[in-house]
């Protein structure tokens, strides 16, 4: 009997150990006529769309030459938390993408017709895994109608197809089957959980904003639910330029469970009416969401958000669109070409970068929406995490991973390891600066050896202290102007300051513009080591020439190395962006003068000297 008991316990040990990782979930997601539910609980939410979360498309550090890569897991983490302590429960990812041709080196989900890349799938399974961890539902698009990060166009291309073809040609129908049997079917290596088995993803979609003709969403459909009997399936139809409609059949069709549209008109009565006209065709027969929403005022948004949570046959809305902190620092920057010329991706918990729009104040609607539409009073938001700096080997360029929730950093300075430490930087903003470093310890002197720590701040406290970065040792320091007012510039001649139409110039809100015979000198206070331009030209041609003196009179021209492709136009109208560097400065100099040969428009400026 001993034996046989031990037996049992032995196996018993084995099989849960073996057996996949549970879900945090204890509920898939499922529906009761207008309503989703949570076992037993309406489920309701106003969240938001995290285009990046599982795809990078925002990798626009200078010398990159694409923007697309994989995220990282502190990136992912860093966008469910953001999600989280704004009382959102359900992340949009944008889709699985499709490699295109006129990108043949970009990092991909998808290469052709059944061929996947396992790296980047590897990216799904880790937002899942964290996506169990935070309790945030996951609403996973399969496809993409546009070209953007590749969809239905790619998939044609793979066959030599109109885009226009994907919808009714069998062949190209078969291969999207195979990226969805792939998908659902997949088992997680990190959890062992199938897709089809993962209580986080509250719905599939069948694509985004799909020009989807219905016969071919009922096939579609059909297939995912013959596959997948878990999961709520979405319509991802979009009537492009008309925002009213949804497909009447797919309200009638069983294997439809959630019927959804976005909305961008520049009207919000419209707006209204559009939602009202799709509320009017569903009639309360299937749940309705709001899957995309933006590029309009905090007052707009608050009416809607109002209507929303009044009008219980609307289960949620996700905002377009919010972008992590960046791995090297800082955040991912997004402008939007359809949004008014105005519009950005948002930061939490909103900067001064994004007073335009004002960032602030609709960040904060939302938190307080969020939580009004399930009857709830926000929280206090938490204390930030510590930040973690960065390894740097000299004192202009320290850098930190932020902390979610963060208004602000403290840096601190040390000449030893124990200490005593002197706080160098008050509330530092880590959304003022575009894909460069955030801080220039200015104050640091030459020959001196230094430590630095950090810490997280918002309106709830302070972060424990971060790690400990150095010794570096002061050989040089560095003037460097990011260009958002003209007060760095010793003298300047016919310039213009410039912000707008950022994506053009790699997300670089602050330039200056200068033309031919344009100029500008700049003054430090020791012998120039080294010179950087970062800018942005029109021409193949040089656009700057460099020329250097001691007593800013009589200057001599230097050699510059200039590097950076032809690469502009692209999607977005790229200017070309140029990198000029001087790594042998005459001795003795201290004035820098950029002569313009014809129009250019400068980022960043960088300067060492000792």
């Amino acid at each position: 009997m001993k034996q046989i008991l031990f037996l049992l316990v032995i196996t018993s040990f084995i099989f849960s150990c073996s057996r996949p990782e549970e879900s945090g979930f204890e509920n898939f997601i499922t529906k009761n006529g207008h309503m989703l539910m949570d076992g037993d609980q309406e489920f309701r939410f106003i969240s938001m769309n995290v285009p990046n979360l599982n795809y990078v498309e925002d990798e626009l550090s200078f010398s990159a030459e694409g923007p697309y890569r994989y995220p990282d897991e502190y990136e992912i983490r860093d966008a469910f938390k953001t999600v989280k302590q704004m009382g959102g429960k359900v992340i949009r990812i944008y889709t699985l993408p499709v490699k295109r041709e006129d990108e043949p080196n970009n990092p991909t989900f998808i290469t052709g017709p059944g061929e996947f890349v396992e790296e980047a799938f590897e990216v799904n399974d880790l937002m899942l895994k964290i996506a169990n961890e935070m309790e945030i539902r996951i609403i996973f698009s399969l496809s993409n109608n546009w070209k953007w990060m590749g969809g239905v166009p790619q998939y044609a291309a793979f066959r030599g197809k109109n885009p226009e073809d994907f919808w009714t040609d069998k062949q190209l129908i078969n291969d999207f089957k195979k990226t969805i049997e792939f998908t659902l079917n997949r088992i997680n290596t990190l959890t062992g959980i199938k897709y089809k088995d993962d209580k986080a993803i509250l719905c599939w979609e069948t694509g985004n904003e799909l020009m989807s003709p219905y016969p071919w969403v009922k096939e579609i459909a059909a297939y995912i639910k013959e596959i997948d009997s878990n999961h709520l399936l979405m319509d991802g139809f979009h009537a492009v330029d008309d925002y009213r409609y949804v497909h009447e059949e797919s309200v009638e069709d069983p294997n439809i469970d959630i019927l959804s549209s976005h909305h961008y008109e520049r009207d919000p009565l419209r707006q209204l009416e559009n939602i009202k006209v799709n509320l009017d065709i569903i009639q309360g027969r299937k749940p309705y969401i709001l899957g995309e929403l933006g590029f309009e005022s905090t007052s707009a948004h608050e009416r809607i958000y109002d209507y929303i949570i009044a009008n219980e046959q609307i289960a949620g809305t996700l905002n377009w669109s919010i972008r992590s902190h960046r791995r090297e620092g800082g955040f991912y920057w997004h402008s939007e070409p359809v949004g008014h010329g105005l519009y950005k991706s948002y930061h939490w918990p909103g900067f001064n970068s994004g007073n335009a729009y004002d960032e602030k104040g609709l960040l904060a609607l939302m938190r307080r929406k969020a939580y009004e539409i399930n009857g709830t009073t926000p929280p206090d938001l938490p204390v930030p995490e510590a930040p973690t700096l960065l390894p740097s080997e000299n004192v202009y360029s320290i850098s930190w991973q932020g902390s979610a929730g963060a208004t602000g950093y403290n840096i601190y300075r040390s000449e030893s390891e124990k200490g005593p430490w002197e706080q160098i930087g008050y509330n530092v903003c880590d959304a003022k600066v575009q894909y460069s470093s955030l801080f220039n310890d200015r104050l640091a002197e030459l020959g001196k050896t230094y430590f630095y720590r950090a810490e997280a701040l918002n309106a709830s406290g302070v972060s424990p202290l971060s790690n400990t970065i150095g010794p570096i040792t002061v050989r040089e320091k560095a003037l460097i102007d990011e260009m958002n007012n003209l007060m760095t510039l010793y003298s300047y001649k016919d310039l213009t300051l410039e912000t707008g139409d950022d994506r053009k110039f790699k997300e670089d809100t602050d330039r200056i513009q200068g033309k031919a015979n344009s100029e500008i000198i700049y003054f430090v206070p020791g012998n120039i080591k080294e010179i950087k331009i970062y800018a942005f030209e029109t021409s193949s041609e040089k656009g700057l020439k460099l020329l250097a003196s001691h007593d800013g009179a009589d200057f001599q021209g230097l050699q510059s190395d200039v590097s950076g492709k032809n690469s502009g136009e692209g999607d977005y109208g790229y200017w070309n962006a140029k990198l000029y560097e001087v790594s042998n400065v005459l001795n003795s100099t201290q004035f820098l003068k950029i002569e313009f040969n014809n129009q250019a428009q400068l980022g960043r400026v960088l300067i060492t000297y000792n």
